[in-house]
């Protein structure tokens, strides 16, 4: 068997191993973890690519024989390197020569005067004309803080349910059995106009929001206590755990 015919055999058992590893994956991952035939082979198949050239890759790689090295031929740049050396001396050796040229050996008339004068002259630039100083920038004023909007609860807001002048034939409810509503509040709803549960019963989100702006020292109290849905089932004949406890005389 030559060198190919071995290569060639080596794959061939590396993807035959993959097809096996991809297949008990599937099968793993669809009897023990519940996933469905198209997700099992798909899964199968990734592993089956993944391992095999995985395989291919490190096991059937071919290795260098014992012995040889690699030996890098001289790169052309080698060579030339000492004949660029060569050239800078001569480059300074000319320009040594152009200086020698320039210089004279005969001095100039007023040369010693000048060279004599060297350093003693300075020259002073005119003293710069005071700046004057820049005016000042008037502080700017802070701007006035807008006044913050009145809350929509402030202006009125919800619409006032209807009123009665007084309560109907038989008395009023005892609105005590809604819970929230004590002596002092009942009295208040009654002052206002309110006597019966099927009246607080009727009233809807707008009705809610007015009355609980209107209620002098109990603003709030309609919507935190839920009245609406107590008085529904007052309102019906029905007990709330509040109205049984204050008909037992437990609460006032």
């Amino acid at each position: 068997m030559n060198k190919n015919e071995g290569m060639i055999s080596c794959t061939v058992g590396c993807w035959l191993v993959a097809l096996l590893g991809g297949v008990l994956a599937a099968m793993l991952l669809m009897v023990l973890g519940g996933w469905t035939f198209m997700q099992g082979v798909f899964m199968g198949v990734v592993v089956f690519v993944v391992a095999g050239a995985l395989l291919s890759w490190i096991i059937c790689k071919p290795l260098p024989a014992v012995g040889e090295a690699s030996v890098e031929p001289a790169k052309p740049d080698d060579v030339s390197r000492p004949a660029a050396k060569s050239v800078a001396p001569a480059a300074t050796t000319s320009a040594a020569a152009n200086e020698a040229e320039v210089k004279s050996s005969t001095p100039l008339p007023g040369e010693a005067d000048l060279a004599a004068r060297k350093g003693e002259w300075k020259y002073e630039a005119e003293p710069k004309a005071a700046e004057k100083p820049k005016a000042k920038k008037a502080a700017k004023k802070p701007a006035a803080k807008k006044k913050a909007a009145a809350p929509a609860a402030a202006a009125g807001e919800g619409t006032k349910p209807e009123t009665l002048s007084a309560a109907r034939e038989g008395g009023p409810d005892n609105l005590k059995e809604i819970k929230g509503v004590g002596p002092k509040l009942e009295a208040l709803l009654h002052s206002m106009g309110f006597y019966h549960f099927d009246q607080v019963a009727s009233w809807g989100a707008d009705e809610v929001a007015w009355v609980d702006q209107n209620l002098q020292g109990f603003k709030g109290r309609v919507s935190r206590d839920d009245w609406v849905a107590q008085a529904k089932i007052l309102a019906e004949g029905g007990e709330t755990e509040f109205s049984k406890k204050v008909g037992k005389g437990d609460v006032y």
